[in-house]
């Protein structure tokens, strides 16, 4: 039996494997300790399923501890050590703005304030060291560090990615002086790859969440311990699952745990369906995350970014916007109707669900208009309080001078609108037509809004899987383990080599049945950034030839004169993921919209000139009868 856990900013949900059977769980998130939550969601599907913690052989986590530390400031008491004169790198970050004509909107301020930034005597060239470091002079720095009485220590010196010596030496003198309790992380081995500023903010990031990470995951194994269960291992950013020692050690890798345990899943509908090509969103009940999978291969990337922080390490290619089920609706200055980012959360939750929230939420106009209704109990347990969410709903209706049901039709426009640009973003704003994807829906809000999204993107196909409300924790089951590296090279012309390009940076000591892919960062020389070519033969030529056709895709134009530049090589270590399907489906169904289908987790809502049909895996495809798909039932009474 394999078992993922998946936690969310509302629910936090399991799905154990038993050979072609799928039992699935949903139970409230405990934001306090988030372990209390895992261990509730697994003994509910050990219930369901009738096993026992024994019987589980392994057990996948996803988790959301970097993210919400990071998104809410309560980080560890972090020290940055950095080259003389470059102590101020992250503040100063670039000169691009995130919001380019809101001249009063701050960056978000760096994670250690100027007073825990202290200098180090040192400086490395790109072709090395150009003032050593005295070990005498580091063995100052950390009697300095120590001083500050940090928590975690983020080391950042200049070139460190391509002469780590002094990173090196520092670490030792810190780890001396402050002993096995104070986190240290220095960026040759947090990043690997140039660019001082995200260099600096991966490794300030990393430094700042790995206590609280370790803490948790502590905590989590010792009660799995107790539970008689596996020891977890945990999800990364990039789709893979590590250690949990690994985890701990370095945080950065988790800061998109949740949402990437859609990104296995994924796939498996994608072989399952035969669908090679989906457009996939996640709307749980805090937040909705988008992804691409294109070929039958989840999109990735070299890096992204978390609460306005770079993050320079592999992750899946994911786009996230606060409109969840639990997204608060509210109404701005001008009495405009905004819905989110802030979410009612698992406590005190939408109103409807009777925990004492007050405040309207996306799942409340649900109910107002009887798309969620009481009279079977949501996954978890929770019983719908029809009275609670029309006051919700009736108290913004005032507000805005709406009625009632049309303060919920607005509610749930706003909400698909915040959603559909998040799905733009990731199609037609690179070049791609959505049009060509079916979409798949899956979070326990997920079905609801799936047609209506589809129509606003003129897709004709949608597919709901049976445990669609609990995919991401099926997709942890299903994950691969996996190991990253990068380093870069910066090589251009006839320095590019076979032998430069089949250079081995994985580590020596990887699985026998371990397989290794290999990635290059290229652009062409002069350009400031690169494009990531992968599946590619380590042969100049071939590496041109992709590089073209990559830069054609993109930008539309390739220059066949140009001299090539190889920025960073990347290799990555897959171990074979283990085989689960979706589970076995139920009597093949048909039905014609209006309607609204349930399923153990989650709600489809069926619109008017829609179909919908179940396969043999219990996959939910839902198709627009006309060229033009037909919206939802809360876009057509506009």
């Amino acid at each position: 039996m394999l078992l993922g856990v998946d936690v969310g900013g509302t629910f936090t949900d399991a799905a154990l494997v038993e050979g072609g059977r799928v039992h699935t769980a949903k139970t409230p998130t405990t934001p306090d300790d988030q372990s209390r939550g895992v261990l509730t969601a697994v003994a509910a599907v050990l219930r369901a399923a009738g096993a026992q913690a024994s019987d589980v052989t392994g057990l996948r986590h996803g988790m959301t501890v970097a993210t919400n530390a990071l998104l809410e400031g309560r980080v560890a008491r972090t020290v940055l050590c950095a080259t003389e004169g470059f102590v101020d790198l992250v503040e100063l970050g670039r000169q691009d703005r995130p919001h380019l004509y809101d001249l009063a909107r701050p960056r978000v301020a760096p994670l250690v304030p100027p007073e825990r930034r202290v200098a180090v005597p040192e400086r490395c060239g790109p072709d090395g060291p150009e003032l050593p470091l005295d070990p005498a002079a580091a063995d100052e720095v950390a009697r300095a560090v120590a001083a500050l009485e940090p928590e975690a220590v983020a080391v950042v010196l200049l070139h460190a990615d391509r002469h780590p010596e002094h990173e090196r030496l520092l670490g030792r003198a810190l780890r001396a002086a402050l002993g096995d309790d104070v986190h240290v992380s220095l960026s040759h081995e947090a990043v690997g790859t140039f660019r001082e500023y995200e260099r600096a903010a991966t490794t300030e990031v990393d430094a700042a969440v790995s206590p609280l990470v370790g803490r948790y995951l502590r905590r989590l194994a010792a009660g799995c311990e107790d539970a008689g269960l596996p020891r977890p291992q945990v999800l990364q950013s990039s789709g893979g699952v590590c250690d949990l020692d690994e985890a701990a050690r370095r945080g950065a890798t988790t800061v998109l745990s949740g949402p990437a345990g859609g990104a296995a899943a994924a796939a498996i509908v994608s072989r399952s369906t035969g669908e090679p090509d989906l457009l996939c969103f996640d709307m749980g009940g805090t937040s909705c995350d988008v992804l691409v999978v294109t070929g039958g291969r989840v999109r990735e990337t070299g890096g992204g970014a978390i609460g306005g922080r770079p993050i320079a390490l592999p992750t899946v290619d994911i786009h996230t916007v606060g409109a969840g089920g639990g997204s608060i609706a509210w109404a701005d200055a001008g009495g405009a109707l905004r819905v989110g980012p802030r979410s009612a959360g698992a406590v005190p939750g939408p109103a409807a669900y009777g925990g004492g929230g007050t405040e309207p939420t996306v799942t409340d106009a649900h109910v107002v208009l009887g798309t969620l209704g009481p009279e079977a109990p949501l996954a978890g347990g929770v019983t719908l309080d029809v009275d609670a969410a029309r006051a919700a709903v009736g108290a913004l209706a005032e507000t805005t001078g709406l009625g009632l049901d049309a303060c919920a039709r607005g509610i749930l426009r706003v909400a698909d609108a915040e959603m559909s640009r998040a799905l733009r973003v990731m199609t037609v704003e690179r070049g791609v037509d959505p049009r060509g994807f079916a979409l798949l829906a899956y979070g326990g809000a997920g079905g609801l809004h799936a047609a209506g999204l589809a129509a606003r993107l003129g897709i004709g196909r949608v597919l709901v899987p049976r445990a669609g409300g609990v995919l991401s924790a099926l997709g942890l089951a299903a994950a691969e383990r996996r190991s990253d590296t990068a380093r870069t090279v910066l090589l251009r012309g006839d320095a590019i080599t076979n032998d430069a390009l089949a250079a081995d940076a994985a580590p020596p000591d990887r699985d026998a049945e371990a397989r290794v892919e290999r990635a290059y960062d290229v652009r062409y020389a002069g350009q400031a950034f690169e494009l990531t070519v992968r599946d590619v033969a380590p042969d100049p030529g071939a590496l041109r030839e992709a590089f073209a056709a990559a830069h054609r895709e993109r930008y539309g134009f390739d220059d066949p004169d140009a001299e090539l530049e190889l920025v960073t090589i990347r290799e990555t270590v897959r171990s074979p993921a283990p085989e689960v399907a979706l589970g076995a489906g139920g009597d093949d169904a048909t039905t014609d919209g209006p309607a609204v289908v349930r399923l153990d987790g989650a709600t489809v809502v069926v619109p008017a000139g829609w179909s919908a049909r179940t396969d043999a895996h219990g996959t939910l495809h839902l198709e627009a009868q006309d060229a033009v798909p037909a919206p939802a039932p809360w876009e057509a009474d506009a």
